[in-house]
């Protein structure tokens, strides 16, 4: 028998109460949804497949190939318990210099030698959502405002805003220039948040954009740099997948803008990096601020106490990372068998009728249904979503839910599952717009 608990009317918090942490958001319905009727290939083949979890599977297997390999390095190398006692006592801020070195030369790997990385401007966290927010912590103040470019991950809303009470202020982007920012709509975002009496303090943008799935143009980078300049604000990139760019001279890293600056303004730019999405690591809960202020670099160490990297996680990552044969292949590897699903899902859906905007990096793609909404609402586009999730079985994510600003588009992530699934997934797609005879609306 349950006991009932009578609701206390003792007060909370203000985070604790508020409402900013957007789980309302069909995002995270989307994955209640799954949560409760899970696809399994034997046990529940009519579940509801996880299109919505930006997750890399594709190249964990060489992931365990190494760990095979190299048993030592999961352990605690060849002195046991000396290792155990060094790691299960060690607690520095700055974190082990032996990962962060590895660190800095693994950013360096994946962005083609195009940029270089100073590991004593390395911060360590717990993930890139403990990153950002802390950056947010640091450069701004609660009321103060974020500018963030539109479609944006979801998850933004809660990690930038719920804690910290920044608000985000999104700038603008449409379809017309493949949702690329532009120096006006910078400048539009801008006067809103002026109107609104809160204060800038910075632009934070994704490159590459999740959920787009394409790098930012130099020549975007170059006027966003521009931007923050002349504004006095703080310029902050996660580049969560830039190892995860299909080919890499397609993606350019704003350290590269800023060295070919000669560092100039350069203490306004950060960077957010993490093992989560190119090596598949998520529940290793490792991220990385790198950046050019001293004041920030010394501020995130400081506050980086609540957001710790585990000793023994340090350990075995510096041990791998620091192998560059291994990694170089691994680069490689992954990259191509991206780029073959990146393919596969573009085909799969074509098949069906659907077209995507045209991407060259990230786990997914992003979607568009708009020609066969009822309307350009987004309660059409919430609609269709509803059909798809409950109907197709297929957790996507509805653009709204990135407050993209054009009805929908929906983004549908291709590297969490197997191959087989992924079929399977879009076998179910095409079925459902043959069944419903959907047509482009004219």
């Amino acid at each position: 028998m349950a006991i009932e608990i009578e609701q206390p009317s003792v007060g909370l918090s203000r985070v604790a109460v508020s409402e900013t942490h957007g789980e309302e958001s069909p995002y995270f319905a989307g994955w209640k949804a799954y949560d409760e009727d899970p696809y399994h290939e034997t046990t529940n083949p009519t579940g509801v497949i996880q299109m919505g979890l930006a997750e890399n599977q594709v190249s964990f297997d060489i992931l365990e190939e190494y760990l095979e390999q190299h048993s030592e390095a999961a352990s605690w190398g060849t002195t046991k318990s000396a290792g155990f006692r060094d790691n299960a006592l060690f607690q520095d801020y700055h974190g082990l210099a032996s990962f962060r070195k590895a660190m800095a030369s693994f950013m360096e790997q994946i962005r083609g030698g195009k940029a270089k990385f100073d590991y004593n401007r390395i911060v360590l966290t717990a993930g890139a959502t403990a990153a950002n927010e802390l950056l947010t912590f640091i450069i701004a103040d609660p009321g103060d405002a974020l500018l963030v470019p539109t479609p944006y991950y979801p998850g933004f809303d809660r990690d930038l805003r719920w804690r910290t009470g920044v608000n985000i202020v999104p700038i603008h982007c449409d379809s017309s220039n493949n949702f690329q920012v532009t120096p006006e709509a910078l400048e539009d975002a801008y006067h809103r948040a002026e109107k609104m009496k809160r204060r800038v303090r910075g632009v934070l943008i994704t490159n590459p954009s999740n959920p787009l799935g394409a790098a930012i143009d130099r020549k975007v980078l170059e006027e966003i740099m521009d931007f923050v300049s002349l504004k006095n604000i703080h310029l902050v990139s996660d580049e969560i997948y830039s190892g995860s760019v299909f080919s890499p001279q397609d993606f350019t890293s704003i350290a590269e803008v800023v060295e070919a600056r000669n560092f100039k303004d350069a203490e306004r730019v950060h960077i957010v990096y993490s093992l989560s999405k190119d090596l598949g690591l998520p529940g290793f809960r490792v991220g990385t601020i790198y950046s050019y202020n001293d004041k920030v670099v010394t501020t995130a160490r400081r506050m980086s106490s609540f957001t710790l990297v585990s000793s023994q996680t340090q350990h075995l990552l510096a041990a791998m990372l620091s192998d560059q044969k291994f990694t170089a292949n691994y680069i490689k590897t992954n990259r191509e068998r991206l780029t073959r699903r990146y393919d596969l899902i573009i085909n799969g859906l074509r098949k069906a009728r659907i077209e995507c905007l045209k991407g060259n990096a990230g786990l997914f793609c992003w979607m568009n249904l708009s020609p066969f909404l009822q309307s350009q609402t987004t309660e059409s586009e919430l609609a269709l979503w509803t059909l798809i999730v409950h109907e197709v079985k297929l957790n996507v994510s509805p653009g709204s839910s990135c407050h993209c600003s054009e009805p929908g588009w929906f983004r549908v992530c291709f590297a969490n599952m197997s191959q087989q699934t992924l079929q399977i997934a879009l076998n179910r797609l095409y079925d459902f717009m043959e069944l419903k005879n959907f047509k482009p609306l004219t």
